[in-house]
């Protein structure tokens, strides 16, 4: 009885463990794929950001990383051209409006990734750049990886620099552990809709 206690004690810490670490780990998971800037076609800057990936985008630009940009995530119904802030942000950071084009068909990150698959078909754009935060980094990876997935289109995935994110700190931030949370469910429910 007391072998069985001591195994069943042994087992629960070792589960406890590797659920501890598996928990802390997640910053890291979620934001792996991240790269280095390299020179392409397009750069994306994706949806549902608060000006961080607008900078980033910009920076990219300016930086000769790529000669065209492309806003996803703008609600069509209330778009309308170069009145949009992220736009005018852009256009803040020195990009010129005629380097700037706008996705408002999109309203998920699936659907960025396939609208812009589609559109760098048309525009025999074969290298993306795509721009969003940390967190996001996965499910970027394996959307983005399934939509051009078949052509010989490939993309980059950069981060922004978010004051707070750290990989390994996520859960004390509240910020950055409402997105991590939220990301894990998303890569739960991409996997299973999607891949």
């Amino acid at each position: 009885m007391k072998t069985l206690l001591k195994l069943l004690l042994t087992l629960l810490v070792l589960l406890s463990v590797i659920a501890t670490t598996i928990f802390l780990s997640l910053g890291l998971i979620v934001s792996q794929h991240a790269d280095t800037p390299e020179k392409a076609d397009v750069i994306i800057v994706l949806g549902g950001d608060t000006g961080l990936r607008i900078r980033k985008g910009a920076e990219l630009y300016k930086a000769g990383y790529g000669r065209n940009i492309l806003l996803t995530g703008l609600d069509e119904r209330f778009y309308r051209p170069g009145h949009n802030w992220r736009e005018r942000r852009m256009r803040e950071h020195g990009v010129p409006q005629k380097a700037i084009g706008v996705d408002t068909r999109s309203e998920t990150t699936w659907e960025e990734a396939l609208n812009t698959s589609e559109l760098m078909e048309k525009r025999e754009w074969k290298r993306a750049i795509i721009v969003s935060d940390p967190p996001h980094m996965l499910r970027l990876y394996h959307t983005w990886s399934r939509a051009f997935e078949g052509s010989t289109k490939t993309f980059i995935l950069i981060p922004t620099s978010p004051e707070w994110w750290h990989p390994l700190l996520w859960w004390s931030n509240e910020q950055s552990y409402r997105f991590v949370i939220s990301e894990v469910k998303k890569n739960i429910f991409y996997a299973l809709m999607y891949y």
